[in-house]
Parts: C-alpha cells; structure tokens; sequence
C-alpha cells in the first residue's frame, strides 16, 4: 500500500507502539525493487532519535544526508532548491524525538516537516509512536501480527522447524508484538534452550527473559516512550496510572475515570496523551495496552502502588451496594456487565496476597450476588472459595452466592452440595436466619432436581424458622417455593392455594417486595395454564409482566414471555408463541443458560410444526450454549430433540419417496 502511494508522492506515517514494526516496514519500502527502479539511489534515511530536536540540527542532517551541501542552512528554502531538483525518498524514523508538542522546539519542528511533506519532489515516509504528525500524511497505525507471521518471525531466528503449541501459547499471551517475538527468539537461540526450557523460563521471568547479550531489551524501548517530553509532562501520578491500565485486564474504561481515579483532577486528558504516545489503545470503550508492555508496567507488588490501592477502594466500595431488585439503586448496580472481569482479576489477586482477609472475601460474596442478577457466569474464584477454612467468617455467604451462579447455568447438583456445607456451617454457628434462607433455596434446589418430597421438607423447615424469627416475608417466600413444588408435582389446586396465600402476606406485610410479588404471580399463571383456566393465566402473566416491565426486571420478563410462548403452543397459536420466544430473547442479558433454554422452546414449537431444519438449527445452537456451560441434562435433552427430529426427517424422506414410487 505505500510502495502504491510512492506513485503520487503522497506523505506516509507508520504509526504505533515501540516495537511494532514500524522500522521494519520503512526499510522495507526503502528496499523495494519498484521504489529502487523509481528513485534510484536518491533514497535516505534519517534517525531523527540522533540528534538534538532543534531546527539548525535538523536542517544539517538532512543537508548532510540527502547530498545538498549547504552548510548551516538557516531554513527549508536554503534547501528547496536541491530537494526540488530530483524525486527522493525520505524517511524520517523515529519522528517522535522531533515531534514530540511538548519539546522545546515542538512548533519549529513540526512547521518543517510538515513544510517538508509539501515538496512535490519529495515522498516522506515518517514513522512515530505519537500520532502528532502533519495532517497530508497518509496515516498508517501498525496492528500486531498474525499468527502466522509471527510464527515465521519466531522459527526464522529460533532456527527450528518443529513446530510447538506451547510457543504458540506463548506468542499469543505477547499479543503477537513483533519486537517482544524477535526478543524472545534470540535469546533462545542465543541459551539454545529447547521448547520446555523456553517455556518454563518464560513462566518464571516473564517479559524479563526478553533481553540480548548485546543489551537490547523491551525494558529499553518501553522506557523510551516513558521518557519523552509529552509524557513527562503528564506528572508524577502518570506511570502509576499506567500501571493500573497495565494490572486491569480489561484496561480502564473510559466513561468511568471519574469514579476510578478521585483524586486525579485531568484523567481524561492523561489518557488521551497515553494514546497519542502509543503506550495504550482504545478497544470497546476501554483504554488497554499490549500484553508485553502490560506485563513490563504492572505493579510488582499490588499493595505498593498507592494509585491501585485507590482504584481497589473504588470498586470494592461499588460492590457494596446490595443488588436487590426492590432498591431504587439496582439499575446502578449494572455496572459489573462492563467491569467484572477486572473486579475479579482484583479479587483474585488480593485474596491470593492475604487468603485469610475478611473484607475481601465479603466483597467476594458481593461481586457473585452482582453477577448473579446481571451476569450470570462461573466464576475462577470458586476452587478458592472451597479451599478456604470452615472457620473463616466469611465463607457461608460465598458458598451459598457461588452455588447461585451454579444454578444460573445448570449445573444443579454442584449447587445442591455447596448449598448443603453452607448449610451445615451456618447451622454450626447458630446463625438460624441465614440457615433459614439456605434451606428456602435447597429446597428450590431439590424441585429442580425433581427430589419433590426433600424440597417440601426443607421448605416446611424453613418457614418454621422465619416463623419463631418473627418474619412474615420470609414465610411468604417459603410458600412461594412450596406452591412451585406442589405445582410441579402436579398438584395444582394446592399449588394455587399455597401461592394465593403467600401472595397475601407479601402484600399486606412487605411494603416495597414487588420482585418476589412479580414471581408468585408468574407462578399463578403456569398454575392456571397446567389448570386449562387461559384466562385467569393470562390474568396473571400480565400482573407479572407488568410489575417487571415497571422495573425493568431483565431475567423475570424472559420468564414471563417463555411461560406465555408456552401458553399460546398449547392452543397450537404458534405465530404467537413464536412472537414471545423472540421478546424472552430481546430480554436476554448476559444469561446464556436462558438464552438456551428459549432456543430449545423455539426448537420444540419448530418441531411441533412439523419444521425441521428451523427446528434443528434451533436446537443445536441452543445445545452449544449448554455444552459451554457446562448444563450436562440440557444437552441431553436437546440431544435427544435433535434425534428425534433426525428419525421425523429420515421417515418424511421414505414416506415421500415411497409415495414417489407409487405415483410411477
């Protein structure tokens, strides 16, 4: 592409990181048979990194180097005459050193070279890892690698031609940086370490083990960028900030810099600098960096940098908030879709610095609870939540908030058994009130796992608890899950009596309970469809839709709009049942076992229709989900759909052909 904008003359710059390739593809060009054949031997290259950023010094090299003469010239025009005589390729490399807005002669030497990309004679080629650079430039911003031209790049200096995965896995956690590679490569040629040699030195040191013997090094280019005049400008909170960038997986994102860095009065402007200086990117509204340079610029020790002890603050203190549907402050609470991998990144790596903490491991309880109504994912916190001692005070509530996220995608039996040692530790310290809510949700647990008679019991167990605690909306939920067992045990005229009650005492005791109202309400309509009464069902999936429209209640709506899918596939209305599988599916968040299970309802109304190939994408798209999840009986039964529609289309096929054969 810019051996095709020599034929015009245009003005190029090769934008990007240290490291990344920028030279390279100068020299490149320089070296090209079709720039040779056009420029001859009037093809120069400057290393504007060699000389003191003023103009005179600048005017005398480039004097010197394109063959002019002139001594001490005073300015460009001094020049013109001899660089208009000829066509000529100038590079200008490392063009940051001169163009650097906050050095001492930043205005002179930006008006020279940008006077020098009007010359009609000239095609200037800069490269710079700042994007300050004259405006008739075509600007080229230098991506990484591919995996293949890293590869190539790796094995050319390895000097190597088996192939290993664990190289690839390597290359790719350096995010394909071409200089980190070629690092990487020289020094385990130069060691002659084999593959496992190299890889468990990179395991050990990290982006350290990229150093020569002849002292080339990414410390010595990232330390480059850091010591440039814009940079140092930005004070002494900068490299901090970068290294919080640096430590966050997902970077920083930039709508929430107020919140994140209190006490840095011009965030916003320091970050935008970051970018200009190719130190960081922007990628989906975050600000983050290359692997290499994150891992070169992370904090050794987290509890040293005072900048990521504030930041740890800011988010701890934003999970604080309980995420409960009937607080006006739950829509806030949204926040950790965007920022959760960071949150955990965090939680993970102070729980590992202090394992015995107990603000942490709350705040670990906290973090789930948000997932759970916002994110529902599992968690790599989990291994460590089971490791830590029975004693620990906080290890009941993250027992019982991990199993939660268990249960959101499906996999209920390991639910059942962190639910169970919760359970059995709460029961240990005579906490009766948490006791009574882990048997409330051990009990939902066994309905699932269709064990009806054990769920009843716990059920039964814990409304006696929140009985003698004196809390009525307790036992209103403790009905609502014994009315869902009943149901699902077929017996419905308990069910409905069981549910209408527990409906009363949430409205004539729990002022502001509108999210377990909006359940008990969605509970009465599949009662009453399972009932034939369609009427009184739709009465109640209303009330139900209703409520959550009002608060926006994601998670309840899918619900909602699945039972009336169901409602409507009953009286063979499958237009409209279709119609609510779609709104469940717009109301999907961040839920993919739901998502699931609305792809494998639509599959069933597919199938019932008699469409198979809508019925059979329908259904494996939903067996992939569960698959990712992990939802063992899920795939099972989505399975044994997908057979079903197989033997259906195998027997419409013979049935067609025989009919075929008869019409012969």
């Amino acid at each position: 592409m810019i051996v095709d904008l020599a034929k015009d003359l245009t003005p190029v710059a090769l934008i990007g990181a240290g490291g990344i390739g920028k030279t390279n593809i100068a020299l490149t060009v320089l070296h090209n048979d079709r720039i040779k054949q056009r420029f001859g031997d009037n093809r120069r290259f400057v290393r504007c990194d060699q000389f003191p950023a003023t103009p005179a010094h600048f005017l005398a090299r480039l004097s010197k180097v394109t063959g002019a003469s002139v001594e001490n010239p005073e300015d460009l025009s001094t020049l013109s005459p001899f660089l208009s005589s000829k066509e000529m390729l100038i590079v200008l490399d490392n063009a940051e050193s001169i163009l650097d807005p906050q050095g001492t002669n930043a205005r002179e030497m930006y008006a020279l070279v940008e006077e020098l990309t009007q010359l009609e004679t000239i095609f200037l080629c800069i490269t710079s890892r700042i994007t300050t650079i004259p405006p008739d430039c075509e600007t080229f911003n230098i991506p990484t690698l591919s995996m293949e031209a890293a590869c190539a790049t790796f094995y050319r200096i390895y000097k190597d031609d088996e192939r290993s995965e664990l190289i690839n896995n390597i290359l790719e956690r350096l995010d394909f940086h071409p200089l980190s590679i070629t690092l990487l490569a020289t020094v385990a040629h130069h060691n002659q370490w084999d593959t496992d040699r190299l890889t468990r030195e990179w395991e050990r040191r990290r982006t350290d083990v990229l150093h020569t013997e002849h002292n080339k090094s990414l410390a010595a280019t990232i330390e480059l960028s850091l010591a440039s005049p814009m940079f140092q400008e930005l004070g002494p909170d900068a490299r901090g900030l970068l290294g919080v960038v640096a430590f966050l997986p997902q970077g920083v994102d930039e709508n929430n810099l107020g919140w994140l860095f209190p006490t840095t009065s011009n965030g916003t402007n320091i970050f935008d600098k970051f970018c200009i200086l190719s130190l960081t990117y922007r990628s989906n509204g975050f600000v983050t960096m290359l692997a290499p340079l994150r891992d070169y610029l992370r904090p050794k020790d987290p509890n040293l940098s005072p900048l990521l002890s504030t930041t740890k603050k800011c988010y701890f203190s934003r999970l604080s908030v309980t995420a409960d549907p009937d607080t006006p402050g739950f829509e806030e609470t949204r926040w950790i879709t965007s920022e959760d991998v960071n949150t955990e990144h965090l939680l993970d790596v102070f729980t590992s610095i202090d394992p015995e903490a107990g603000d942490i491991w709350d705040t670990c309880a906290h973090f789930m609870e948000h997932l759970y109504w916002h994110k529902r994912r599992v968690v790599i916190l989990g291994p460590k939540i089971k490791r830590l001692r029975d004693d620990h005070p906080s290890k009941p509530q993250c027992l019982v908030e991990l199993s939660r996220l268990f249960e959101a995608v499906g996999n209920i039996a390991e639910r059942k058994e962190l639910l169970s040692h919760a359970l059995k530790l709460q029961r240990g310290r005579g906490d009766d009130r948490r006791a009574a809510q882990t048997l409330r949700r051990l009990s939902d647990t066994n309905r699932l796992m269709g064990l009806r008679k054990e769920g009843i019991q716990q059920a039964g167990e814990a409304s006696e608890i929140y009985k003698q605690l004196g809390d009525t909306m307790g036992q209103a939920q403790c009905l609502r899950g014994h009315a869902r067992l009943l149901y699902e045990d077929k017996q419905l005229d308990a069910a409905e009596e069981v549910a209408s009650r527990a409906i009363n005492l949430m409205q004539e005791n729990s002022k502001g309970h509108h999210f377990p109202v909006c359940r008990c309400h969605r509970l009465l309509g599949d009662v009453y469809r399972s009932k034939g009464k369609k009427e009184e069902a739709i009465r109640h999936f209303e009330t139900a839709l209703g409520i959550a429209s009002s608060f926006n209640w994601r998670d309840q709506l899918v619900r909602i709009h699945y039972s009336l899918a169901g409602l409507f596939s009953d009286e063979g209305r499958f237009d409209d049942a279709h119609a609510h599988v779609e709104r469940a599916k717009s109301h999907v968040v961040n839920d993919s076992y739901f998502l699931g299970r609305t792809m494998e309802l639509q599959a069933g109304f597919w199938y019932q229709q008699r469409r198979f190939e809508e019925a059979k994408s329908e259904a494996r798209r939903a067996t992939d989900i569960y698959e990712k999840l992990g939802a063992a009986k899920n795939v099972e039964d989505c399975r044994e759909l997908l057979r079903r529609i197989d033997r259906e289309m195998n027997d419409s096929e013979f049935l067609g052909n025989c009919a075929t054969s008869r019409v012969h």
